[in-house]
């Protein structure tokens, strides 16, 4: 019997992070865009609702329905976040992340393989393709907070100094999951 890749999930604690966050951002847009387009704000209450709302359909529904089993695959297969494998090559490990290409953060999925890590990017994005780095390329592993708030962040930089700045869930599986590879 084939056992396929394992995918790592998100915790409930970037979930609630998530989702204060999402709805205060939410909120701060819709309150700019009233004061400069109608030059008048809302009640208070409007944008905490609002946000609050807005937060927990991102945070909790679109995350459940982005990685979980029964739903994320049907998600990543509609997007067709499928890396291109080498011969021999299999998916070990993989989980939904962004990748940084200068200022756009481009969503998509990390894949850690027998061979090598594979961000393959999904068809909303700017920037789209597949990024690999072969582990005997990588020089060191360090973690990054995402917007200096956020632990999870993973910086990899090659022997050449190419700087690779993921963001990933469950950020301490995703480091014990590579360092054994790099070993």
């Amino acid at each position: 019997m084939e056992i396929g890749p394992q995918i790592i999930k998100i915790n409930w604690k970037f979930r609630i992070i998530y989702s204060i966050l999402i709805g205060l951002i939410y909120s701060g847009i819709l309150c700019l865009m009233d004061y400069f387009i109608d030059n008048e704000l809302q009640s208070v209450s409007r944008y905490i609702i609002q946000g609050v709302f807005f937060g927990i359909i991102m945070g909790f529904v679109f995350s459940y329905v982005v990685v979980s089993e029964k739903f994320g695959r049907r998600f990543t297969s509609i997007f067709g976040i499928k890396p291109e494998l080498s011969e021999n090559e299999q998916i070990e490990i993989e989980g939904p992340a962004n990748l940084f290409r200068g200022i756009e953060g481009v969503g998509g999925k990390i894949f850690l393989t027998n061979k090598k890590i594979i961000f393959k990017s999904h068809k909303l994005n700017i920037q789209k393709g597949q990024t690999n780095i072969e582990y005997q390329n990588i020089q060191e592993v360090l973690k990054r907070k995402t917007v200096k708030l956020i632990d999870n962040g993973i910086r990899i930089i090659t022997k050449n100094g190419t700087e690779f700045d993921f963001v990933i869930n469950e950020r301490e599986k995703w480091l014990e999951n590579l360092n054994e590879k790099l070993k």
